[in-house]
């Protein structure tokens, strides 16, 4: 017997949400949701968009690109890019999740995983709040479902006394699901996704039922690959996956680019300085990040001992924003060095005795010299005194 949970739609007055004509979200909202926050762009691309859709996806896997990449429409509505990356990734995500394969975004600490998981369900379905999130104590329940167990005490197994897991309510609805650090779950929990993946069904046995999926499910799960070793996907489970890695920015100009959209979207939901002024300090921060993370000078001249920690552009992204903060509570809201300097430290060294021998051998022999750093160099040494 198959049966299908009671669609259910997202109500944005829960979290506080409200995908306004203009995209924006509440005032009281710190962190709106992808498709509240960018409600007014979705809505144009679906008007604009005459291209084939898959079967329950608000929107066709062309506008689902020009969402994340950005673009201009004809009629003149800019989309803003939320992913800065290769175009042949993005494609091939979007396509992946056209098909009948889940889709796995691997790569390392900071690559936008999780915002690219996030915008890609919400373009698609409308909704990424369909949301696993994996850790060591992740249960089987939270991918395959749970119970109510003051029902299932007063009346035994039954469907109303089921709790469906996200992934559940995403197959019965025909959205995207959404499963975040796979890696991080437990082997044995993992291995749950395998039959909901092949034969797009889960069965619940204490019923004699199933949900099968309807068309339009898909499944994006995010993974890290730091993270190799901790919970390995089985072989079984990853051939369920295309998966498709997310690299670093490839230039430091786009780094910067990155970075500083993210930190100006960042500072209006704070009410913090603009970011133009502190785009100096931006790029102070995006050298220092990839110089230590690549193990040598941005001249190609110097070999560098490289810390312990990641320096994702995420953690560039945190490091600004708290800058920014700085500077306008505490200075006269332009970013300057003084403002980064302690954010730099703290991302830098993460292991009190390797790390700051590794970040003082940098800051002697590479910022110390370096023309127009001195100011760098100062408030470091004294955000390290």
């Amino acid at each position: 017997m198959s049966v299908s949970a009671e669609p259910t739609s997202v109500d944005p007055r829960r979290n506080g949400s409200v995908p306004a004509d203009t995209g924006a979200a509440r005032t009281d909202t710190l962190r709106p949701h992808a498709e509240h926050a960018f409600a007014d762009e979705l809505v144009a691309l679906a008007a604009q968009d005459d291209r084939p859709r898959p079967a329950r996806w608000r929107l066709s896997p062309w506008a689902v690109a020009t969402y994340l990449l950005g673009g201009t429409l004809p009629d003149g509505t800019v989309i803003t890019p939320k992913y800065v990356g290769p175009r042949r990734v993005v494609e091939v995500a979007v396509t992946t999740l056209a098909t009948d394969r889940a889709l796995l975004l691997l790569g390392v600490p900071g690559t936008a995983k999780t915002w690219v998981s996030e915008h890609l369900a919400a373009a698609v379905s409308g909704d990424s709040t369909l949301l696993v999130q994996g850790t060591a104590g992740t249960p089987e329940e939270a991918i395959r479902y749970g119970w109510n167990y003051a029902r299932l005490l007063a009346h035994g197994p039954s469907r109303d006394a089921l709790v469906p897991s996200p992934v559940m309510r995403a197959m019965a609805e025909g959205r995207t699901a959404r499963v975040e650090e796979l890696t991080r779950i437990p082997a044995d929990v993992q291995d749950s996704l395998i039959t909901i993946l092949s034969e797009k069904t889960l069965p619940i046995p204490e019923l004699g039922q199933e949900v099968q999926a309807v068309r339009g499910f898909n499944l994006i799960a995010t993974a890290n690959d730091r993270d190799r070793g901790v919970n390995e996907l089985s072989s079984a489970l990853r051939r369920r996956f295309n998966t498709v890695v997310l690299p670093l920015p490839e230039t430091p100009e786009a780094e910067v680019d990155i970075v500083t959209r993210r930190v100006e979207q960042l500072g209006r939901s704070l009410d913090l300085p603009a970011v133009p002024d502190g785009v100096d300090e931006i790029r102070r921060v995006v050298t220092v990040f990839r110089e230590l993370r690549d193990g040598l000078t941005a001249d190609g001249r110097t070999k560098l001992k490289s810390p312990s920690g990641t320096l994702s552009t995420a953690e560039a992204i945190s490091v600004v924003t708290g800058g920014l903060a700085l500077a306008a509570h505490f200075g006269d809201g332009v970013l300057r060095a003084g403002d980064v300097a302690a954010g730099v430290l703290g991302a830098v060294v993460r292991d009190p005795a390797a790390d700051r021998v590794v970040w003082q051998e940098y800051l002697e022999t590479v910022v110390r010299e370096r023309d127009g750093w001195s100011d760098f160099y100062r408030a470091c040494r004294e955000a390290g005194a």
